[in-house]
């Protein structure tokens, strides 16, 4: 099915986006089998937590009892961003869920049964209008109807996902990618009253696991060379777009022209490399460690006579008012390194505060523009890529 929204696009008041919404799977069967006042702290805490992992960079529509609804204006769809956004919003669920099961020592049914809790999502791109109802604000049309009663489906019979996130045909055209790249399983749902929707379901499980077994690559502070903390007026999430995304990277960072990104599978993370042009020289960034949005590290090719390729680490932590990013710099391996990057960052240190400077002023200028209408072309970011 393609998106509606080039069908309504031309409809005053309409305007196109991303719709996505999160399900906290055995909710009800939950509720009936436990006791109550239990049962509900424990869904309380659980819809928080998912809650606070997409918004932002995602805007919060309705809480629907176990349902988080969010939505994000424009025509297309930074994939990375997107992705990166429910894989966060999973990780930080099972974490949370993890924590309560271990935590209690109640052997009551509502805390027995924690660990039978999980979460799915389902988004689409597709149009929307906004309707004033007793004070607030809710979207409505065809496509908020479709995206909704996805929920109904048969995935979990067909692929044997219970945790899992369901990308249909039309925001997977927004994004841009190839997702038989990330492993995605083609998979078609008919909804009633509605036509057929194809679309694509990932794994959470899997990614989960992944997450888990993956190896940690972050410089201590320990074995760095310069250490410098700096605080942005926005969300981690938001930071971690302007850190990461080469298009707004070009936009806020001295002396880089353009960067071009290439990406294994499609999206930002372990693999990824980034050439940063800078007039007729280019440094060479490769992605070692991706754990949106917590920190990131970086393999960084100077091109300085001498100099061997440093590890940097991007740690975002969340301050009163916004986030603190704390960069960590290691030497690579031989005799010198050390002090030539202890020069470098001496010589560059004006750069660097320019830099950080430009990048508060960036952000805290996204955090007051108007929110994007129908007729934008950028949503969650807009990276200049090149395939693989």
């Amino acid at each position: 099915m393609t998106s509606s929204g080039a069908r309504h696009a031309a409809l005053r008041g309409t305007e196109s986006g991303c719709l996505a919404i999160a399900d906290i799977s055995g909710y009800t069967s939950y509720l009936a089998g436990a006791e109550l006042d239990h049962a509900q702290d424990v869904l309380e805490d659980l819809t928080e937590t998912v809650v606070r992992s997409l918004s932002p960079p995602m805007k919060l529509s309705q809480l629907e009892g176990d349902a988080v609804f969010v939505y994000v204006p424009g025509n297309r769809v930074d994939a990375s961003m997107l992705l990166d956004t429910l894989d966060a919003a999973y990780f930080a669920f099972r974490r949370r869920q993890d924590a309560i099961d271990r935590a209690t020592q109640c052997d009551c049914n509502a805390c027995v049964l924690i660990p039978r809790l999980d979460l799915k999502f389902v988004a689409h791109h597709g149009a929307y209008g906004r309707q004033h109802v007793a004070g607030r604000e809710d979207l409505s049309g065809s496509d908020v109807i479709l995206v909704h009663r996805l929920l109904k489906n048969h995935i979990v019979e067909v692929t044997g996902h219970a945790g899992y996130a369901f990308y249909t045909d039309a925001v997977v055209g927004a994004m841009g990618l190839d997702p038989a790249r990330l492993r995605m399983r083609r998979h078609a749902e008919q909804v009633e009253g509605l036509s057929g929707v194809d679309g694509w379901v990932q794994d959470l499980h899997e990614r989960w696991t992944e997450e888990r077994e993956r190896r940690r690559v972050k410089v201590s502070r320990e074995e760095a060379v310069g250490v410098t903390s700096y605080e942005v007026p926005a969300p981690r999430s938001v930071t971690w777009n302007y850190l990461t995304d080469p298009g707004l990277r070009a936009g806020w960072q001295p002396g880089i022209q353009r960067i071009d990104q290439s990406t294994p599978d499609g999206r930002r993370g372990i693999g990824t490399r980034n050439h940063c042009i800078h007039g007729k020289n280019a440094s060479l960034e490769e992605i070692l460690d991706w754990r949106p949005f917590d920190y990131f590290t970086i393999l960084n090719h100077v091109p300085m006579p001498l100099l061997k390729p440093m590890r940097m680490t991007y740690e975002l932590e969340d301050v009163a008012g916004g986030t603190r990013v704390t960069e960590y710099t290691a030497p690579g391996r031989g005799f010198g390194q050390r002090a030539l990057v202890g020069v470098l960052g001496r010589v560059l240190a004006g750069v660097f505060a320019r830099g950080q400077a430009s990048l508060r002023s960036a952000v805290a200028a996204s955090q007051t523009a108007p929110e994007a209408t129908a007729g934008s072309d950028e949503l969650l970011g807009d990276a200049t890529t090149k395939g693989a």
